[in-house]
């Protein structure tokens, strides 16, 4: 005898259940389309980026192509830069460049250190909140501004009392000798400074603030004085976001063309004193630009550019495998 096979009877009437897990699926379409939509919105949007700075890249090389080929490996160590003649180098912009940027770092990264530990460790709360708020304001100031005073204030100082005072001192170091003119080298580079300093205080002042409490409390009840704390907690615990606010502010002082550009003097020429003139890459483009008509001449131009696309895109290189290894020693306890 042969059995038949049951048929499973379908509900007329679907029940309450069952529509709530169809309504459910059916809701969950659109979104997993709207997640997929955002993702590739998203990447689109990153992918910007590379592209914007690999156009630009690209666009630099093309028009200082005449350059290189004209004067080649010679343009990067060459000191000369005669319009005239037709004969250009980049060794004084790429020398003023580097020079006026540390002397900024060498200021701007103690201060603003210890501006942020002062705010975060010291000061009452209200203290802190006031100079904070001014220090970010700072950071809102045009550089043009900071290019007038220190033109038509800061470097008259800097001729009447700081450079004479570091000539009678200092005067038997190469750095402090020659006439004290008020611009140069190590007034922009103190301009830079005061630029940079709102940066990186600002950013050391929050990591500072992440350090947990409970963390410099063990500390203190360990017998800690506070400057045990600062060295040996609050520093190692914020040190990877120090190092990335320093190169936030090397990046800016590298790039920065106005206010740099009415305090240095702008000569092509190497000095060994900080006293004397100088330029950079930066003001060279927005002193000369406008003046270059020959196309020798703007494509020189073009490549002092393009060297510090290169410079300023190294350094950020150089950071970010410097806090990656950071990371990467920290995760494995080292």
């Amino acid at each position: 005898m042969m059995l038949k096979p049951a048929l499973k009877r379908v509900p007329e009437n679907p029940m309450p259940q069952d529509l709530g897990v169809t309504e459910a699926s059916s809701q969950a379409r659109p979104a997993a389309r709207g997640d997929k939509t955002f993702r590739w919105l998203s990447f689109s949007c990153s992918l910007m980026v590379p592209l914007v700075m690999l156009a630009i890249g690209l666009e630099l090389l093309q028009a200082s192509w005449p350059a290189l080929k004209q004067f080649g490996w010679r343009f990067f160590f060459s000191t000369d830069w005669n319009p005239v003649l037709q004969h250009f180098g980049a060794a004084t912009s790429i020398f003023g460049t580097v020079v006026s940027t540390l002397i900024a770092m060498v200021i701007a990264v103690p201060l603003s250190l210890a501006i942020a530990l002062f705010l975060v460790e010291l000061a009452p709360p209200r203290v802190s909140y006031i100079a904070g708020t001014l220090i970010e304001l700072l950071a809102a100031v045009p550089s043009i501004i900071f290019g007038m005073w220190g033109l038509f204030v800061f470097a008259p100082f800097m001729s009447r009392c700081v450079q004479p005072l570091l000539g009678k001192t200092l005067g038997f170091l190469p750095l402090f000798q020659g006439p004290p003119m008020g611009i140069g080298m190590l007034t922009a580079g103190i301009i830079l400074a005061f630029m940079v300093l709102p940066f990186i205080s600002a950013i050391a002042r929050d990591v500072f603030k992440l350090v947990p409490p409970v963390v410099k409390e063990s500390a203190f009840g360990m017998g800690a004085t506070t400057w045990e704390v600062t060295r040996k907690v609050t520093i190692p615990y914020g040190l990877v976001g120090i190092i990335g606010a320093v190169f936030l502010g090397l990046g800016r002082a590298m790039g920065e063309t106005m206010a740099v550009t009415f305090v240095i003097g702008n000569a092509h020429r190497l000095s060994a004193s900080l006293f004397a003139p100088g330029n950079t890459i930066a003001s060279a483009l927005a002193n000369e630009f406008s003046e270059a008509t020959e196309p020798l001449y703007i494509s020189s131009l073009v490549a002092l550019g393009l060297v510090l696309y290169l410079i300023t895109y190294l350094v950020q290189v150089i950071s970010q495998m410097l806090l990656r290894r950071m990371y990467r020693s920290w995760s494995v306890g080292l």
